[in-house]
């Protein structure tokens, strides 16, 4: 006698199949039509198979769904309705033979009436109040097409995103982007933080805020806190949409919301049902978020040290180049991915065959003027050291200055406790002076002294009449300028960081608020900041000691005249040294009234194909003077210069 033999149980049909299969001989027993043919042979086809059986062990393709069911807690009739609306999206033949089933009302989606006959033939009972008021229509997975229609008249349907992830396919919803991780461009320590983020999310923390500033790295850091996770990171900046839940817990998914609030600003997390999992946002450094009440946690990306820096450049640049950029420049690690991008892309438009020191800088100043928008613009002049005319004492504080924001990085290290606790990188400096004093050259003169692009803040694109719009706008500059390492310049400070005003009405409350915003903003910026003004009385008492320099600029004495006429006229000129000294000394004006003057010569000359002479310059002071509303110097006049 042979032994029985040891057979594992059969797999159910596809689930679909089997509730069609109810309905053959359903109306006309004796249709002969293709769509009742069709009907028989799913009849023959699934044979014994009941619900009992599919749930006992479903169909390959049917898996997701008989996962999720079970996770969701769906109704028995809500599953049918699942597998019988998603059918129709990849099955022709199930379109068709629903549409004959239920002529004359036509279609080719189930309707409610439809899904009732099928519930009754099986022994369910009623279908509707779990089709109206069930986990499935809650979270999006069915959805109505008409319900202004009667009840058995409602098609539904499932959305094809999640068709598609229940057949295990890819495809994504409409302003929803699964964002890959990419560990290989953030140093250790970082991707440690993110280890970290991601356990506390496993242990209940739920949600976390990922701050940076700029959208690019928190998506990426939430990308990597997501990785970390063992998931993807879906990423939506709207409200996301009916059904986003269930699709992500098929797609294995974390969701990722983009956002960039106004200061003091407070927004509520969207709920997602049909998804419990962690839910991540990439979020600039201003707001906060809460979710049922709870506020949420936050994590500020952190900036690479600078040894790990230097590891980041050298996959892109010479190793004596890498340690240079590296050790002397704050950039995030995923900004050194963008700007080595940019560097090569300059590289490949010079022809050249390896990155150099202008490509990186090409890559810097230019790259960040998409950053900043249109809040700030760029100041592309180099100014060497010979253009900066100043007296010792002002040389000095400048030389002083730029040590400063050299050595800004890791000052505080090894002094006492006292200055580790509040020490911030940044550096702000204030410069004063009657106007042509030479404030924005030497605005400029700093920046190419750092090797940094200089972007000077347009004040009519910050402010705004809009109460909080220039709260925000000021948040995402100081935000971006930190992110892409740039010096920033506020020309006419003081219309921003003026005097706070005894509140008399509204506008004086509001406008004390944006300026105490600024102080509180202007002190944790991690940037160089350089404010120019003509008077330093005009800034309120409490911004000054928040200031890491004042440095006054005066106006030029005789020696530094001279010096400046020198500087401005070049070599290709005709005065002599008296004519110079003459000017210089009778002459007091400052550096910026000086190069109108010889520009105003220089066209003069070049128009009648000569040298700059000595009336040349006496007619651009007389039309310098009038400018200025002063009289023309005792002395000097343009009979002189005959």
């Amino acid at each position: 006698m042979n032994a029985p033999l040891d057979r594992k149980p059969m797999l159910a049909p596809p689930l679909y199949r089997l509730v069609l299969a109810v309905l053959a001989g359903f109306g006309d027993a004796e249709a002969t039509t293709t769509e009742g043919q069709w009907l028989t042979g799913l009849r023959e086809e699934v044979g014994d198979a009941s619900l009992a059986s599919w749930y006992a062990e479903p169909a390959t393709e049917d898996r997701p769904l008989h996962a999720l069911a079970d996770e969701l807690g769906l109704a028995d009739v809500e599953v049918l309705a699942v597998a019988l609306a998603s059918a129709v999206e990849f099955d022709p033949m199930v379109g068709r033979v629903l549409a004959w089933l239920q002529a004359p009302i036509g279609g080719a989606r189930p309707t409610l009436g439809l899904l009732q006959t099928i519930a009754a033939e099986l022994g369910m009972g009623t279908a509707l109040p779990a089709m109206m008021d069930g986990q499935a229509r809650v979270c999006g997975l069915i959805q109505f097409e008409n319900e202004a229609r009667p009840l058995p008249e409602q098609a539904f349907l499932v959305p094809v995103p999640l068709v598609l992830a229940l057949r295990c396919e890819r495809g994504n919803w409409p302003g929803v982007r699964l964002l890959p991780a990419q560990p290989e461009l953030f140093p250790d320590s970082l991707k440690k933080a993110a280890g970290k983020q991601a356990a506390a999310l496993r242990a209940g923390a739920g949600c976390l805020a990922v701050r940076s500033g700029h959208p690019r790295e928190a998506r990426a850091a939430a990308a990597l806190v997501a990785d970390e996770l063992g998931l993807e990171a879906a990423c939506f900046e709207q409200e996301p949409p009916r059904g986003l839940g269930p699709w992500l817990r098929l797609r294995g998914a974390v969701p990722v919301l983009g956002a960039e609030l106004f200061p003091g600003e407070v927004r509520r997390l969207p709920d997602l049902p049909g998804y419990r999992g962690p839910m991540l946002v990439a979020a600039g450094v201003e707001g906060s978020f809460e979710r049922e009440g709870d506020p949420v946690g936050n994590w500020r990306v952190p900036l690479p040290l600078p040894a790990e820096r230097v590891v980041l450049w050298q996959a892109h640049l010479a190793p004596a180049m890498a340690e240079r950029v590296g050790l002397q420049h704050r950039h995030s690690a995923v900004h050194i991915e963008y700007l080595s991008r940019a560097a090569r892309h300059a590289a490949q438009l010079d022809g050249a065959a390896e990155l150099s020191d202008l490509h990186v800088e090409h890559a810097a100043r230019h790259g960040a003027a998409g950053e900043l928008g249109t809040l700030a613009h760029l100041m592309p002049e180099t100014v060497p050291d010979e253009a900066l005319v100043v007296p010792p004492e002002l040389g000095a504080a400048l030389q002083a200055l730029r040590q400063r924001c050299h050595t800004r990085e890791g000052l505080a290290d090894h002094l006492g406790p006292s200055v580790r606790t509040r020490y911030r990188p940044g550096v702000r400096a204030l410069l004063v002076g009657p106007s042509g004093t030479g404030k924005t050259l030497a605005a400029g003169w700093l920046a190419c002294a750092l090797g940094l692009p200089l972007y000077r803040v347009d004040l009519a694109s910050v402010a705004s009449k809009y109460i909080g719009e220039t709260e925000k706008n000021l948040a995402q500059l100081f935000a971006r300028a930190e992110h892409t390492e740039v010096v920033l310049q506020f020309d006419e400070a003081d219309s921003l960081f003026g005097k706070r005003t005894e509140v008399k009405e509204s506008n004086d409350r509001f406008a004390n608020q944006q300026t105490n915003y600024l102080l509180q903003r202007i002190e944790s910026f991690d940037g160089i900041a350089i404010l120019t003004s003509n008077s330093r009385g005009r800034f309120d008492s409490a911004f000054t000691r928040r200031l890491d320099s004042i440095i006054e600029f005066p106006s030029p004495g005789p020696d530094e005249r001279r010096a400046l006429w020198q500087a401005h006229l070049g070599t290709e000129h005709a005065l002599d040294v008296a004519q110079i000294n003459r000017i210089a000394a009778t002459c007091d004006l400052a550096g910026g009234h000086i190069r109108n003057i010889v520009l105003s010569a220089a066209a003069q000359a070049r128009h009648q194909c000569r040298a700059i002479r000595f009336r040349d310059v006496l007619e651009g002071i007389n039309a310098e003077c009038r400018k200025l509303g002063k009289q023309v110097p005792a002395g000097l006049s343009k009979e002189e210069g005959q």
